[in-house]
């Protein structure tokens, strides 16, 4: 699954690195930053639940 941020709509909750803290993290402003651009099956459960928790949609899911 190869995913895409949009750190324009981040507003900082920080839901995504809660949910897949192997994939995501946050800037010293705490915006949102991708740790790997492409995830693999093993994280697909935990970034469908930061996708789905971040409140202003900055996560997208590229390609399964």
């Amino acid at each position: 699954m190869k995913l895409k941020v949009d750190a324009g709509k981040c507003c900082g909750s920080g839901q995504c690195v809660l949910a897949a803290p192997e994939v995501f993290d946050q800037d010293e402003d705490g915006i949102v930053a991708l740790l790997v651009d492409e995830v693999g099956e093993e994280a697909v459960a935990d970034v469908n639940e930061a996708v789905f928790s971040c409140p202003t949609a900055a996560i997208e899911i590229v390609e399964p």
